[in-house]
């Protein structure tokens, strides 16, 4: 049997979903998908006026699809977010919101790269610290990583920031999976492949609807004994 399928209860049916950095690329991808089978989903931009798509999401599916503004930087923003959602339960929460930016020994910027880990590995942290009353026994916590935080697959070196950012958000996953335990809740770091998204310029060989629907494949299956690992959209496991 693949040491990622689990022999234990079957997962709790989701629900209701929370995503954050859901304006566009993934993230939009995942709202559009749990909409479609049927989920309540709240999603999240920096600038929800601005996010077209969303708008145009929430005249198909009406009361189904909440749009909340969240800069998951930003203490007093997230604390506003988990007023909003109020005493809502969540199934699954994505903390998908990431930027990326290039720096080398030759070009290196310290400012970027700090704004990297407040983005990408701490303001996952703040979401699911702020929402912890609103998961219950069976929900799920996806931090969207990438192999870029693997230490065991850098063989290339450079993205500084990302790569740092990416390794102290597994590291986080991992904590998050061990203090959540007892609670029932099931934390992963999922890699979504290299997908063509404006994060990447359009570079990738996977569209978001491929990644999001090998990753919503696995999140079906999702139980407690995979809790803390570092998992591939196709459902391998991968080195940290």
């Amino acid at each position: 049997m693949d040491d990622n399928q689990s022999e234990g209860p079957s997962p709790h049916p989701i629900a209701t979903v929370l995503v954050t950095g859901a304006s566009r690329g993934i993230g939009l991808e995942f709202v559009k998908q749990w909409l479609a089978r049927g989920a309540e989903v709240i999603a999240t931009a920096r600038e929800p006026s601005a996010a077209t798509e969303l708008s145009a999401l929430i005249d198909r599916y009406g009361e189904r699809l909440r749009v909340m503004q969240l800069d998951v930087t930003d203490d007093r923003s997230v604390e506003l977010l988990a007023g909003a959602i109020g005493n809502v339960q969540i199934d699954l929460l994505i903390n998908n919101a990431g930027i990326l930016t290039v720096e080398t020994l030759d070009n290196m910027d310290f400012s970027a790269i700090l704004a990297q880990f407040q983005t990408n590995a701490l303001g996952a942290l703040r979401v699911t610290h702020a929402i912890l009353d609103n998961l219950r026994e069976g929900s799920r916590v996806v931090n969207m990583t990438s192999r870029m935080g693997s230490l065991d697959d850098n063989t290339s070196g450079g993205y500084y920031g990302y790569r740092m950012s990416k390794a102290a958000l597994n590291m986080a996953t991992r904590s998050l999976a061990v203090d959540l335990k007892s609670r029932g809740i099931v934390v992963i770091a999922m890699h979504p492949g290299m997908v063509q998204t404006d994060m990447t310029r359009g570079f990738g060989m996977l569209t978001p609807e491929a990644s999001v629907t090998g990753i919503n494949q696995v999140l079906e299956k999702l139980s407690m004994d995979q809790t803390g690992l570092f998992l591939h959209y196709q459902g391998t496991t991968l080195p940290w």
